[in-house]
């Protein structure tokens, strides 16, 4: 192990310290789209969501993957899981809430807009011709005097 002296001796100089950081990134560089993606996720901020977290996914769903796969997503009492079928240059998605109810459903897609539907009684909803892109699910629990939103973690289809 390399001893630091109280001068600071040992200690890599800021030159090779940043040709450090310089083969880190070539090495594993950002996405390009990086900086879309990040404000398209604090869009909501303003809003009073819960954020789910991604419980399960099929290998590759939604990572540059086959763009087909079954996602699952939880927060405290509310599960909402995903069925992506991939059709042409869009998706349908197929999804369950559990516990099931009608419930407002939301799919946002960056640089493409939203789509909406309501779950059924059973927790099903459809949304088919979703575009390709960075994707988030939006979930309205509950009536005008007690809402609730869940949002998911976003996707890129």
């Amino acid at each position: 192990m390399n001893e630091i002296g109280p001068d600071g001796a040992g200690l890599p100089d800021n030159r090779e310290l940043m040709a450090s950081v310089g083969r880190l990134v070539e090495a594993d560089p950002p996405p390009d789209d990086l900086v879309e993606r990040i404000q398209f996720a604090i869009a909501l901020e303003n809003l009073d969501v819960e954020v789910a977290r991604w419980e399960r996914a099929d290998p590759l769903a939604g990572v540059r993957g086959s763009g087909e796969g079954t996602i699952t997503f939880t927060v405290s009492d509310l599960t909402v899981m995903i069925n992506l079928t991939k059709i042409g240059r869009h998706h349908r998605i197929d999804g369950w809430l559990v516990p099931a109810g009608e419930y407002g459903v939301e799919v946002r897609v960056a640089e493409h807009g939203s789509s909406s539907t309501m779950a059924d009684e059973g927790g099903r909803f459809v949304l088919d011709d979703v575009p390709r892109g960075t994707t988030q699910i939006v979930v309205t629990l509950g009536n005008a005097t007690s809402c609730r939103t869940v949002v998911t973690p976003t996707v890129v289809l």
